[in-house]
C-alpha cells in the first residue's frame, strides 16, 4: 500500500496551510521551508508552477499518489458535470476521507490506518481498502471488536465537525454516507480549475 511518509510540516510550510490538520511546529513557524525563511526572495510564480502547486496540495490533503490521482482524474473526466467538482467529490467519497470526516480518526493518514487495520465496516461488512468509493445511502461504521479502541473514542470525543452530506449515531458507531457533496460543501481550500488545466496541457 503506497503513501506519503516524507516530513509533513515541512509540506504543510511550503503551501503555508496546516494541510495535514493541527500542527504546532507549523504555527511556530508558518512561513515556506528553506535556509533563509522568510527574507529568501521569490520571484513571481508561473502559470504552470500556480497549476503543479494546487495538484501537489490536493493530493497531500488527501493522501493521495500520483499514479492514483491521474486515474481519479481520468474517471472524472469521463463522468457527467464539472471535472475538477467530480475529482474533488471522487477524493470526498473515498473510505478514508469519510471516516475521517465522521470523526472516527483525528487525521486522514490515522483514518488510512484503521481502515487498512480491518477496524472499519461498509454495510456490515470488513472492508479494508482505504480507497474505496462509497455510494450515498452507504453505512460505514466501527467494527464491533474495534469499538472499544482508546484512540476510536478520544478521536469521536474530540471531533465537533457537522457536514450535511454525512451522518453519525455516536451509540451505535455508525454513520451515512448520504450524498456526494457539492463543491460549496467541500471545505478544501483546494483550487480544482488550476489541477483540470494542468492535466489538460
Amino acid at each position: 500500500m503506497a503513501r506519503y511518509t516524507g516530513p509533513k510540516t515541512k509540506i504543510a510550510r511550503k503551501f503555508g496551510e496546516a494541510i495535514f490538520g493541527d500542527d504546532k511546529s507549523f504555527e511556530k513557524r508558518n512561513y515556506p521551508p528553506g535556509q533563509h525563511g522568510n527574507n529568501r526572495r521569490r520571484g513571481k510564480k508561473s502559470e504552470y508552477a500556480i497549476q503543479l502547486m494546487e495538484k501537489q496540495k490536493a493530493k497531500y490533503t488527501y493522501g493521495i499518489l500520483e499514479r492514483q490521482f491521474r486515474n481519479m482524474f481520468k474517471r472524472a473526466t469521463r463522468a457527467q458535470g464539472i471535472t475538477g467538482e467530480v475529482l474533488l467529490q471522487l477524493c470526498e467519497s473515498r473510505l478514508d476521507n469519510v471516516v475521517y470526516r465522521m470523526g472516527i480518526a483525528p487525521t486522514r493518514s490515522a483514518a488510512r490506518q484503521f481502515v487498512s487495520h480491518r477496524h472499519i465496516t461498509v454495510n456490515g461488512s470488513l472492508v479494508n481498502i482505504p480507497s474505496y468509493q462509497l455510494k450515498p445511502g452507504d453505512v460505514v461504521g466501527v467494527r464491533e471488536k474495534s469499538k472499544s479502541l482508546q484512540a476510536i473514542q478520544d478521536s469521536l470525543a474530540n471531533s465537533s465537525a457537522v457536514y450535511e452530506w454525512i451522518t453519525w449515531n455516536n451509540e451505535t458507531k455508525e454513520g451515512t454516507f448520504v450524498s456526494v457533496p457539492g463543491r460549496i460543501q467541500i471545505p478544501e481550500n483546494i483550487n480544482e480549475q488550476f489541477i483540470v488545466e494542468l492535466y489538460s496541457k
